[in-house]
């Protein structure tokens, strides 16, 4: 019981932090583009 709570909280603590990182659907595209860029350029 306490491991699915604290799993719970992780997840929502992680969530949260994902969508505070980006204010809108449009950044949050924007930061996969990026990420994707990201290792595509690293794969050179």
């Amino acid at each position: 019981m306490v491991k699915k709570r604290f799993i719970a909280i992780a997840s929502l603590l992680v969530l949260c932090g994902l969508l505070s990182a980006c204010n809108t659907t449009r950044g949050i595209g924007q930061d996969i583009e990026a990420g994707g860029e990201a290792i595509q350029r690293s794969t050179y």
